[in-house]
């Protein structure tokens, strides 16, 4: 079933349908802080076991000679995970050195709770930034199951592209928690072949793009393909942050990709189909969204937000 001239109106009948209402804001804050206590749950677990082992140090410099700790006093020092691969051993000693007389042993008595607040102080700023990009992890994890739910509903078989391995494989029957490390989709509808890539470098447009739709093969997923026009069919621009703040600014970032996408093909007379997803979306966006949807410049667009909304421009693509 090919879509219709204007699929957005299957979800949306004006452009307040577009806009995140307050109680979405909310749960979308409330995920935020339950996704970060999750990935804080391993620093936590970190500074319990650094607690444990420190405490058989009599003095601060009893912890030189507790072993498995050193990495640990590297960090308290200040010293990130990537910035220790660029230090050398005495560079890192010196680190150590200085926590110990600066910090250490000015807290007297209270040298292993110093320790750990520091050991915390550093995982607790890699993981402020993680969690800056935690909201298009999250939104590309949802927008993925929708597909997913979409493509098995329909009895289509898929592959998928592990982000880590960037191997492609059957997507397996028990695909719970794949989102997690998907990079990339693949199906074959009414013996259209379609492949859908996450985050991906487009050689015409020189940049990367949130999610593009390509009608081939995986297997003929070559350089030379990459660089022809013709077998690009869609692409889209995936905002999820959640933050009502910074909304106008994701859409001025997505808006600007979009139109960088439509100027670049252009050249080749080849106009793919363009969409955008965003969690937070303000009146004013949501009227210039729903203005170039009617205008025929975006072809959808949905809120993050909205499950049905969600659900319909997943079917858009897979039938695309």
């Amino acid at each position: 079933m090919r879509p219709k001239a204007k699929p957005y109106l299957e979800h949306l009948k004006s452009s307040k349908d577009l806009q995140t209402s307050y109680e979405a804001v909310r749960a979308g804050f409330v995920a935020l802080a339950l996704e970060k206590n999750r990935r804080a749950t391993p620093y936590v677990a970190q500074a319990r076991a650094l607690k444990t082992a420190a405490s058989k140090a009599h003095k601060p410099l009893d912890l030189l000679r507790i072993e498995g700790i050193r990495p640990a006093l590297l960090t308290a020092a200040g010293v990130s995970d990537k910035a220790a691969n660029h230090l050398q051993e005495t560079d890192k000693r010196e680190a150590i050195d200085g926590l110990i007389s600066n910090f250490l042993e000015p807290a007297g008595s209270e040298f292993v709770e110093e320790l750990v607040f520091r050991f915390l102080l550093t995982r607790g700023d890699a993981l402020g930034g993680s969690m800056r990009n935690v909201g298009g992890f999250m939104a590309q994890k949802k927008l993925t199951r929708a597909i997913l739910a979409c493509l098995k509903l329909a009895g289509t078989p898929c592959q998928w592209l592990h982000s880590e391995t960037k191997v492609w494989s059957p997507l397996p029957e028990n695909d719970v928690a794949v989102e997690l490390n998907l990079r990339g989709l693949s199906w074959s509808m009414s013996t259209r072949p379609r492949t859908l890539l996450f985050n991906l470098t487009i050689p015409i447009v020189k940049n990367n793009i949130d999610l593009s739709l390509l009608n081939c093969p995986v297997e003929d997923l070559t350089p030379k393909v990459m660089r022809n026009a013709a077998f690009y069919l869609a692409f889209g621009e995936l905002k999820g942050g959640i933050d009502p703040a910074g909304a106008d600014e994701h859409w001025k970032t997505a808006h600007s990709a979009l139109t960088r996408i439509h100027n670049a093909f252009s050249k080749s007379k080849h106009k793919p189909h363009t969409f955008f997803i965003g969690a937070a979306i303000e009146a004013k966006m949501a009227a210039e969204i729903w203005n170039l949807l009617k205008r025929g410049i975006l072809e959808n667009a949905a809120n993050l937000s909205n499950e049905d909304q969600i659900a319909s421009i997943a079917r858009w693509l897979c039938n695309l």
